[in-house]
């Protein structure tokens, strides 16, 4: 059969239009010609026969075994269109439109968090990312998306799998780039015992780990994990929310920071560890609320031992259960959301009702930010720009910032 790409699905598949409705290619571009056979509603086995003027050689050798990068065969430019138009898709969906920003891009070789799928083998440890839609590894030693500290972690890593992984099942480990060295959460592995835990502490020691923590329980602390944001140095609980990049993490931080422009008193809902709400606090006080006590308490302490920043109080709150209500918006100027990928319906609806005078959305997700979008509108704010940050390279994911202010 041979079909001609019109679009994009918003995994990055090629959707082209058969005989009895939609056929998805993966790896393909709108507007190229491609022969294969068919499969269901998925063409296998394909030949580009021509290629669109978007497509660019992949920068790294596992492009084509490796599910790590989803995108790499399209130009940077062609990406940060489709990326764009996700967002306003979302928008169109829900009635609305937006103005726009320049969208800001991480740089290759900058996620300095990932979560590595390994596996023990009779020589060794294989250890890298599934082949897409499927459960076969792939080594990846000249990945081109981690940053290289989380490289060069990977002997360690391999000397944990062969310590405590099995030849039968997976084990996960989530790696995440600190000050002081590699933060390793490991799951799926063998139940710890003394003699498994002293070779994982020697192992930790050895290869300059920050901390271990092994099926739930931190088996091993060399130093704090120590994340900076702004001024304040934070030690965040394993497995706590980070954003993927530092470069993201800026792009997200100065985006928020236009945003709210020059509010003196901030409420920071869906806080983390103080991604923004550290930062802000050098030049305006701010209440942050989070939905996890390890989180909180991690805040509270930076916040305590960081000087320099005007006052900052913490909440542990579940804002999906008890969303902040009206009176408790009292003389904020500005409020700061950043919920996870469901979006933050029922808060929504109460700063819909608010008189805060300016909110910064931020979301990983166009679909729910665009419903909550519509709630704000609807009770009186203007969304007033868009701006999209792409951390997650070669993906399918988005993240954004927008301001919201009231009419």
């Amino acid at each position: 059969m041979k079909v001609t790409i019109e679009r994009l699905g918003h995994l990055g598949d090629g959707i082209a239009q058969g005989p009895t409705g939609a056929i998805y290619v993966p790896g393909m571009l709108p507007g190229e010609e491609v022969e294969g056979e068919l499969q269901g509603d998925t063409l296998v086995q394909t030949r580009i026969v021509t290629p669109s003027a978007n497509r660019v050689k992949p920068p790294c050798a596992h492009a084509r075994t490796c599910g790590g990068c989803l995108m790499q065969h399209a130009s940077d430019g062609f990406v940060a269109d489709w990326k764009l138009g996700i967002v306003k898709g979302a928008l169109a969906g829900q009635g609305l439109e937006a103005s726009f920003r320049p969208i800001l891009t991480s740089p290759p070789n900058s996620r300095r968090r990932a979560t590595i799928a390994a596996r023990r083998t009779k020589n060794g440890a294989l250890m890298g990312f599934h082949a897409r839609a499927s459960d076969t590894l792939v080594d990846v030693p000249h990945c081109q998306l981690l940053h290289p500290d989380l490289m060069a972690a990977f002997p360690g890593l391999q000397a944990l799998v062969k310590l405590g992984g099995s030849r039968t099942a997976e084990v996960s480990l989530t790696v995440t780039r600190s000050i002081s060295g590699a933060d390793v959460m490991v799951t799926g592995g063998k139940d710890l015992d003394a003699q498994l835990q002293l070779e994982l502490a020697r192992v930790t020691e050895t290869y300059g780990f920050a901390r271990l923590t092994w099926n739930g329980d931190t088996v091993a602390l060399r130093t704090s994990p120590m994340q900076r944001f702004g001024r304040a140095l934070v030690s965040p609980p394993p497995g706590a929310f980070l954003q993927a990049t530092i470069e993201g993490e800026t792009a997200l931080l100065r985006s928020v920071a236009l945003a709210i422009g020059s509010a003196k008193k901030i409420v920071d809902l869906f806080a983390g560890v103080g991604t923004f709400a550290l930062p802000l606090a050098e030049r305006a006080e701010v209440h942050a609320v989070e939905g996890e006590a390890a989180m909180t308490a991690a805040l509270e302490k930076a916040a305590h031992n960081t000087e320099g920043l005007k006052r900052v109080t913490v909440e542990t709150r579940d804002l999906f259960r008890r969303p902040l209500e009206d009176d408790e918006f009292k003389g904020v100027e500005a409020v700061v959301i950043d919920p996870p990928r469901a979006g933050a319906e029922a808060q929504m609806a109460v700063l819909a009702r608010s008189k805060v005078p300016v909110i910064a959305s931020v979301s990983c997700n166009p679909i729910s930010f665009a419903r909550d979008a519509k709630v704000l509108i609807a009770g009186g704010y203007h969304l007033d720009w868009v701006q999209v940050v792409d951390q997650f390279r070669w993906s399918s994911h988005v993240e954004l910032v927008a301001r919201f202010s009231r009419a």
